[in-house]
């Protein structure tokens, strides 16, 4: 007990209450509710830094790899992506973005176990999608499924994608674009399901980078951990390519092999041979794929090389003509676009470059216009030329243009030419940096295209047979599907002594239904076009073909063989540009 006066703290001056009583029953209560203030989500910098460069790569990736595909025959999906696809010499880009996809992905992945991330996308939460939860966790339990979808598509790319950097095409090129479809979906997918999760928030986090949370077991710098093994992946990926090239060793020889298209004699033997899978052509049994042996000698100043390749038809009948009751028609599926694939002669062509560069020594560019100031190619499909102000010495073997008498076109790519009137009025086609070298051949074509018809109705003819019966007995059992082997011995070409100029009387003699061949030889091969000689023959299903040149032709549009000089081939089955293609080249090696 006490005689003090017991004082008790005074109530808080609770002014708001007071207000509180004054104010109507709505706005009162309002007051009551704090204001909902939330820190804006944000996400650590190296998941940051990782998701926007495996973005960029995709991206890259994707778009190159859409221009390849929008290449093909039967593309139409990849087409509608025409105008925001790149132009030009984009393998370079595809390679080098799939190859940082690939080192991207391998690093992400060692971030998400160093820094302990891996709940992230943890495939525990899809259970939610079994159990009554909430919206945003079904989105999240979707999110994580679209992410392994992602990772499965993305390692299905890269899996593909070294076949076919290796050769192998076929039922891998389909696989390799359904993958890239599913990564391009999901990309789409991603946005929308993190859009639906969080708003305009949850995808700005992306671009608002906070520290890492630490975590008991976590490494101790995972960023720069994981980074460095990307950089092993990467580096690796590229020594590994270097590392396994294929290089073709010359041989030395005392006697050049006879020109007969055999390769049966001696001298091949001593000659190691390279094999090169080459893919997505045009037809050979709808494979799009030839692999093709290549073997090469010296002796003395001369330098042989022998080339056998798969080709299950022999192919002789480029452009035939057949009279109709209201003229000659030249028999084609795309020749006003210089892409014919149906009625066309087999041919291979090597090309070497000093240059290992991807897409044929940095000569191949795709696209409907690569150059901005000059006209594009008729079939919208890109150009040869380089940019350097190299050279690449092209050779080209046809079979109905000389290649059964003996021929090899020289030809070369380079600096892009300027072009003519007709070629800026796309008159007449326009080959940029894909010439023949200076001289003359002695083959042109037995027809001329009449104005505005596109090859689609009849065509005026130059030369007529002076026997017609010949004529038809030289060209063999005469078949019109497209896949016939031709007889072997069979002539789709008339020599100038075996034809007269056209004239409607010698004309009118010929009956309805005829048909004459679309190639003339005449005259002689001249100059440095004149500089290769060859032999060839078709047998069981392949093609051999035996080439001799100088070493050294002295020719400004020839490049002398030496150590050092890559090649690639390629094998054309009836049709004029889709030939096969390979991207590793074959290194030239002397003794």
């Amino acid at each position: 007990m006490t005689d003090q006066t017991l004082e008790l703290t005074a109530p808080p001056n609770d002014t708001k209450h007071k207000d509180q009583t004054k104010l109507p029953a709505a706005q009162g209560s309002a007051a009551r509710r704090p204001e909902d203030k939330q820190p804006p989500v944000r996400s650590d910098l190296g998941t940051i830094l990782l998701h926007w460069t495996l973005t960029i790569a995709i991206f890259a990736s994707l778009l190159t790899g859409l221009r390849l595909s929008s290449d093909a025959e039967d593309a139409w999906f990849s087409k509608l992506f025409e105008p925001i696809l790149p132009q030009g010499e984009i393998w370079t880009w595809h390679y080098l973005s799939a190859i940082f996809v690939l080192a991207v992905i391998f690093a992400y992945a060692a971030y998400m176990s160093f820094a302990r991330l891996k709940r992230r996308i943890s495939t525990k939460k899809a259970v939610v999608l079994t159990l009554p939860a909430s919206t945003k966790l079904r989105l999240s339990a979707v999110n994580v499924i679209a992410y392994w979808i992602l990772f499965g598509a993305v390692l299905t790319l890269s899996a593909t994608g070294v076949l076919l950097y290796l050769g192998h095409g076929g039922i891998w090129v389909t696989v390799h674009y359904i993958a890239a479809l599913t990564v391009l979906g999901y990309i789409v997918a991603h946005v929308v399901l993190h859009y639906f999760y969080g708003g305009i928030a949850q995808l700005l986090r992306l671009f608002r980078p906070q520290k890492l949370r630490r975590f008991p077991g976590m490494s101790r710098h995972p960023l720069a951990a994981s980074l460095a093994i990307g950089a092993v992946v990467l580096a690796g990926a590229v020594a590994l390519d270097f590392s396994t090239r294929d290089d073709l060793i010359v041989a030395n020889a005392t006697e050049l092999p006879t020109l007969d298209g055999e390769m049966s004699e001696a001298i091949w033997n001593s000659a190691k041979p390279v094999f090169v899978r080459t893919q997505q052509g045009s037809g050979l049994d709808k494979t799009g794929e030839s692999t093709v042996e290549i073997r090469a000698v010296q002796v003395g100043d001369k330098i042989a090389f022998g080339f056998r390749w798969e080709d299950s038809n022999r192919s002789l009948k480029r452009h035939p003509l057949i009279k109709a009751e209201d003229g000659w028609r030249m028999l084609n599926n795309r020749a006003d676009i210089s892409d014919e694939t149906d009625y066309y002669e087999d041919k291979f062509s090597v090309a070497f470059s000093k240059s290992d560069a991807f897409g044929g020594g940095a000569s191949t560019h795709m696209g409907p216009k690569p150059l901005s100031d000059k006209p594009g190619a008729f079939n919208y499909r890109g150009l040869h030329y380089t940019t350097d102000g190299s050279l690449l010495d092209v050779w080209q073997w046809k079979a109905a243009r000389g290649g059964m008498l003996g021929k090899v076109d020289d030809m070369w790519f380079g600096t892009p030419i300027e072009p003519n009137e007709a070629q800026v009025a796309g008159k007449k086609r326009y080959s940029a940096g894909y010439s023949a070298d200076e001289g003359k051949s002695f083959y042109i074509y037995n027809y001329k295209k009449k104005s505005g018809s596109n090859y689609e109705n009849t065509v005026d003819v130059l030369r007529l047979p002076v026997d017609v019966e010949k004529t038809i007995a030289q060209m063999g059992k005469i078949d019109l599907d497209v896949e016939a082997t031709d007889d072997p011995g069979s002539q789709w070409w008339m020599f100038e002594a075996e034809s007269v100029p056209y004239s409607p009387e010698i004309d009118a003699a010929i009956p309805v239904g005829t048909m004459i061949p679309g190639v003339l030889i005449i005259g002689e091969y001249e100059g440095s076009r004149a500089d290769l000689s060859g032999g060839s023959k078709w047998k069981d299903g392949y093609w051999t073909l035996e080439i001799i040149r100088d070493m050294d032709t002295g020719n400004h549009q020839d490049l002398p063989m030496e150590d050092g000089l890559y090649l690639w081939v390629a094998v054309f089955d009836h049709n004029q540009t889709r030939h096969t293609r390979h991207s590793r080249p074959v290194r030239l090696t002397f003794n």
